[in-house]
C-alpha cells in the first residue's frame, strides 16, 4: 500500500510540474541548438519577413547589438554565401541565447535529436493539450517506479541471509529510494536550481549512490 500511495503521490505530481512548465522558458536545458528547434524555427521567420523581432525574445536586451550585426550580414550575403551567412547567424544567436541562460554551446545539431518528452511537449503547445505528453511522462515514470520497486522487493526478502544478501538488498535500496525521491523533488519543485546541489551532496552522504537513481529505463 506504502509504494502505490508514493506511486499515486509521484504521477499527480509529475502532471502537475508537466502542466506547470508551459509557463516557465526552459529551452537552454531542452534543444534549442537543433536545427529544428524553436530558436531556429523564429530565425527562418524573420530571415524570410527581412524583420528580426521574432528572435529578440531569445536574447537579452544587453545582446541585441550582437544578434542584430549577425542577421544583417545574413540578410546582406547573396549567391552561394547566403546559405553559409544563414549558418553563422543561427550559431551566432544560439550561441548568445545559451549564454544567456548559462548552457553551454557546442555548435548547432541536426534536425530531430531531441528527447522524446521534449518533442512532445512541443506538440502539446501547438496542439493546445498535453494530454499525450503526461500519458507519455506518467508511462515512463511508472514503469521507473516498478522496476526499481520489485528489485528493492526482492533483495529486502533476502536481506538478513548474509552480509553479502544484505548488501545486494542496501544497493537496490539507495537505487529505489533515491530514484523516488528525485522525481518527488522534480515534480514538487524542489528539484532546480540550488536544490540539485544539495541533492547530490546528500547523495555522497550515502555512500555515492546518488547516481543510480539518474539511470535510464
Amino acid at each position: 500500500m506504502k509504494i502505490m500511495h508514493i506511486l499515486k503521490m509521484t504521477l499527480t505530481g509529475v502532471a502537475a510540474v508537466v502542466a506547470l512548465s508551459f509557463g516557465v522558458p526552459r529551452d537552454a536545458a531542452a534543444h534549442c541548438d537543433t536545427l529544428d528547434g524553436p530558436v531556429i524555427q523564429d530565425a527562418h521567420k524573420a530571415l524570410e519577413a527581412k524583420d528580426i523581432t521574432p528572435v529578440l525574445k531569445w536574447v537579452k536586451a544587453k545582446d541585441e547589438k550582437a544578434v542584430k550585426a549577425a542577421f544583417n550580414k545574413a540578410l546582406a550575403a547573396k549567391g552561394a554565401h547566403s546559405e553559409a551567412a544563414h549558418h553563422k547567424f543561427f550559431a551566432t544567436l544560439v550561441k548568445i541565447h545559451r549564454a544567456g541562460e548559462g548552457a553551454p554551446f557546442t555548435g548547432l545539431k541536426p534536425a530531430g535529436e531531441v528527447e522524446p518528452a521534449v518533442a512532445e511537449a512541443d506538440k502539446a503547445l501547438a496542439g493546445g493539450s498535453a494530454d499525450a505528453l503526461v500519458k507519455l511522462v506518467t508511462d515512463d515514470v511508472t514503469a521507473g517506479i516498478k522496476k526499481r520497486y520489485e528489485r528493492a522487493a526482492e533483495a529486502y526478502k533476502h536481506k538478513d541471509e548474509s552480509v553479502a544478501k544484505g548488501r545486494e538488498f542496501v544497493e537496490t535500496y539507495v537505487e529505489f529510494t533515491h530514484y523516488v525521491e528525485k522525481l518527488h523533488m522534480d515534480a514538487t519543485g524542489k528539484g532546480a536550481h540550488g536544490e540539485h546541489k544539495e541533492h547530490k551532496e546528500h547523495g555522497k552522504l550515502h555512500g555515492g549512490h546518488a547516481e543510480h537513481g539518474a539511470d535510464k529505463h
